[in-house]
């Protein structure tokens, strides 16, 4: 049964998903409860706990999910790592501190014995994790759910580590044994469709599938494998649950606007303005400021990024965020003038669309 969830008291978030007018547009983070936030770092250091126990407690994964509240983002997403959901299926990754599989799976028999689960017994402390977070804010902010999409998981099992560039054994696979490769990418995908759904359950107003690898996928391999994937888990949601699609630097953002998804998180070299018009007004727009300008600018760079980018998107179908999590050496200065930048900066007049 779905948790019962307070009216939202800020509802800009939903209201930019749905092309909605705002008078700005809604901010948040990837990676915003994380590393470049000296509270969070010394809440790590309180705590005396490994990432993989943070992750499984939710009185600890609350306190960290909220820690961006103070700074002024429109939305809380749950501190949780894309690995998680892969514990149940077999795959234990540890966190030393760098996530290694001790068996990487590259084997007909290796997928084979990866066990379907029900994620309300196997991952309940997840449940706990948002229901916490909802009944702290009490209808403040809205809260977003995550999953890795099943390519990256793919590579991350394959690889045993994460998969930094190339992919070796990711690829090797996938063209060697492409029946193998397929086999593991349904299994992942059901996988995923019963994790987001669940979150949504647990009364996430929105969830993120994160397709971290996208820039090392190519074409040939992203059409026949990425592509279904996505438009199989986004056709798979249950109904009024709003899906963010983030492929990293968006390679091909046409099989992007074919995914089902309503919200495209895009890199920094795609134009928000192309893909809002691309759109047709059915697709917003999350992004796409660079997250190397938040770690190496000044906070006068930073805030000349905001506008720019807001100014690109036209103030409506727009949610402001990075083209990429937050690195751990930004300086926190950044952080805040990013966020209190949007917050400052009214939604301006549409856009007009390209020609051509």
């Amino acid at each position: 049964m779905a948790s019962r969830v307070p009216p939202l008291q800020n509802d800009l978030l939903l209201r930019a998903i749905n092309h909605q007018p705002v008078p700005r547009a809604p901010v948040w983070m990837m990676r915003q409860a994380g590393r470049s936030d000296p509270e969070y770092r010394a809440y790590r250091e309180r705590a005396g706990l490994s990432l993989f126990d943070l992750f499984r407690s939710p009185e600890h994964a609350v306190r960290i999910s909220l820690l961006p509240r103070r700074f002024g983002v429109d939305a809380i997403i749950i501190f949780q790592d894309i690995l998680t959901p892969l514990e149940p299926l077999g795959a234990v990754f540890q966190f030393t501190p760098a996530p290694r599989l001790a068996e990487p799976l590259r084997t007909r028999d290796h997928v084979a014995a990866l066990q379907p689960y029900d994620p309300h017994r196997a991952l309940g402390f997840i449940a706990d994790s948002i229901r916490g977070v909802l009944g702290e804010l009490d209808g403040a902010l809205p809260v977003i759910g995550f999953a890795g999409a099943p390519f990256t998981l793919a590579a991350f099992l394959i690889e045993g580590q994460s998969p930094g560039e190339g992919m070796p054994h990711t690829l090797a696979l996938l063209r060697e044994q492409p029946v193998v490769f397929g086999g593991l990418l349904e299994r992942l995908t059901a996988m995923t469709i019963d994790y987001l759904n669940f979150q949504g359950e647990a009364g996430v107003h929105a969830v993120q599938l994160f397709e971290s690898v996208g820039n090392q996928i190519p074409r040939d391999a992203y059409e026949a494998f990425v592509q279904p994937s996505h438009e199989r888990i986004f056709a798979g949601l249950r109904a009024q649950l709003p899906a963010i699609l983030f492929v990293r630097d968006s390679p091909f953002p046409d099989l992007m606007l074919k995914s089902g998804a309503a919200v495209l998180s895009v890199g920094r070299d795609t134009s928000l303005r192309e893909m809002l018009a691309m759109g047709g007004g059915r697709v917003a727009v999350q992004g796409n400021v660079d997250t190397r300008l938040l770690a190496e600018g000044s906070p006068a760079d930073v805030e000349a990024a905001v506008k720019a980018c807001l100014a690109e998107a036209g103030g409506r179908g727009h949610i402001l965020n990075l083209n990429h999590g937050l690195l751990p050496e930004t300086p926190f200065e950044n952080v805040l003038r990013f966020v209190q930048t949007a917050r400052e900066t009214p939604a301006s007049q549409p856009a007009a669309a390209p020609r051509g």
